[in-house]
């Protein structure tokens, strides 16, 4: 096992862990360090360097957390989105489902209570698999948002947690997200589906669809490729 969270970081940078170091200031030994199973939690001022190069918080680089902190805002009521997913088409042919490591192309939608729309998140994402553990991050250029995942898998139902940061600039200003989901692969391990879960503005409980596409092998050249707004 290793600590996966700060793997698919460090490869959604396209950076390797000597090349990390050097942008945090430490030694390759450390990075293998905090990349081992049990890392511990970095002095403070590493903590601080960590989020700053990958603009993550230490929760989502697999850190144990100093404190946790969940958003509650105030608004109107929840909304449950139901959307049914066509079969799986154009994907690209990958290996059975039993290693979801790769590029891939993540959607969910969301309806908007104070604009009384549907809308769509998009993002590039690296997951990175160590056995029954995933982890998801998105790539730095291809949202303003930062969009991370924690999954555990059984076969081909993924569950965990997913935490988003919203575009400082945007509707959302900044705000973080967090909830529950669970996606299921199709029988070619081309596509992730299902639902998330989480809380709305006045504290109810809301659902909508969540969709990964597999796109390609997690390597230099794709990841610089990928590393751009989807479309």
């Amino acid at each position: 096992m290793s600590n996966v969270a700060l793997v698919a970081a460090r490869v959604a940078h396209n950076l390797s862990q000597e090349e990390a170091a050097k942008r945090l200031g430490v030694s390759k030994r450390t990075v293998q360090r905090w990349e081992d199973d049990e890392p511990g939690r970095p002095q403070p001022a590493q903590i601080r360097q960590l989020q700053a190069v990958f603009g993550l918080p230490a929760e989502q680089l697999g850190f144990p957390p100093g404190r946790s902190a969940m958003v509650v805002e105030d608004g109107r009521g929840g909304h449950d989105l139901e959307v049914r997913f066509p079969p799986v088409s154009t994907a690209p042919s990958r290996p059975p489902a039993s290693d979801y490591s790769g590029i891939w192309a993540s959607r969910y939608e969301y309806f908007s209570s104070s604009r009384e729309e549907t809308y769509a998140g998009l993002h590039h994402v690296v997951l990175q698999q160590d056995r029954g553990t995933v982890s998801v991050r998105s790539l730095p250029g291809s949202a303003a948002s930062t969009m991370g995942m924690d999954l555990i898998v059984d076969g081909v139902i993924l569950t965990g947690r997913w935490v988003e940061d919203t575009d400082r600039t945007g509707h959302y200003r900044g705000k973080r997200y967090i909830g529950a989901i669970q996606l299921i692969a199709d029988p070619g391990g081309s596509r992730l589906a299902g639902k998330w879960l989480g809380h709305g503005k006045d504290g109810e409980v809301n659902t909508g669809p969540w969709r990964l596409d597999y796109l390609a092998p997690a390597n230099r050249a794709t990841i610089a490729e990928y590393d751009r707004v989807p479309g």
